[in-house]
């Protein structure tokens, strides 16, 4: 038998022996309470039954508390092995896949990435001028949503100009780049995006940009 086949049984005989402990605590429990006097019934119904709901509640929101605490965790630790494989690494391509990365492992927030910062936006800028052509769409359009995570305002006029490209995708995430930026500038051009463009799914990413900015 291979260790994966092991595990996996070793597994389905433990799901099985949890079941039975679990009908056992149960049938154990329904055999206790038939034999309590009805005065036992009653307390246990009225003051018990609260306190061990409370208990339940409490424990569930430590158990959550806890969870979030290990993924914070987890999410530093995973932000900063990316963060020294981005420093460290010399290839174009490799680079932005490690900057797309780390926006998306910091759930595109700027907070912990501000020393860095200034760097992932080159990345990006680079990409948006370069990554031509309609095979490119999707690397452009990536720049142009991250560029609006982590870059400041010189970044906009280079998303003005993306909301002209040819492709519908570097439009929308351009306008989407704009309004996580709260680009005041964008205002008159988003407008007039959001009533022109003949792709419904710019047109939208427009008023939402425009609903931020407001």
């Amino acid at each position: 038998m291979s260790p994966a086949m092991a595990r996996h049984a070793q597994s389905g005989h433990a799901n099985v022996t949890t079941i039975f402990i679990l009908l056992g605590v149960v049938v154990s429990g329904v055999w206790i309470w038939k034999r309590l006097s009805p005065d036992v019934q009653d307390v246990v119904i009225d003051q018990a039954i609260p306190l061990a709901a409370v208990v339940v509640v409490v424990l569930v929101a430590i158990w959550v508390l806890v969870g979030k605490l290990r993924g914070r965790r987890k999410q530093k630790q995973a932000r900063a092995r990316l963060i020294t494989l981005f420093e460290s690494q010399t290839a174009a391509e490799k680079r932005l896949k490690l900057a797309f990365a780390l926006i998306e492992v910091n759930e595109y927030r700027r907070e912990g990435l501000e020393e860095i910062a200034p760097r992932l936006q080159d990345v990006f800028l680079t990409t948006l001028a370069r990554a031509l052509g309609d095979k490119q769409h999707q690397v452009r359009g990536m720049a142009a949503s991250h560029l609006g995570v982590i870059g400041d305002e010189s970044v906009v006029p280079h998303l003005l100009a993306a909301l002209e490209d040819d492709h519908a995708y570097v439009r929308s995430s351009a306008a989407l780049g704009l309004g996580r930026l709260r680009a005041s500038a964008a205002k008159e051009k988003l407008a007039y995006v959001s009533k022109e463009d003949w792709d419904q799914t710019v047109r939208s990413r427009a008023r939402e940009a425009l609903e931020r900015i407001r």
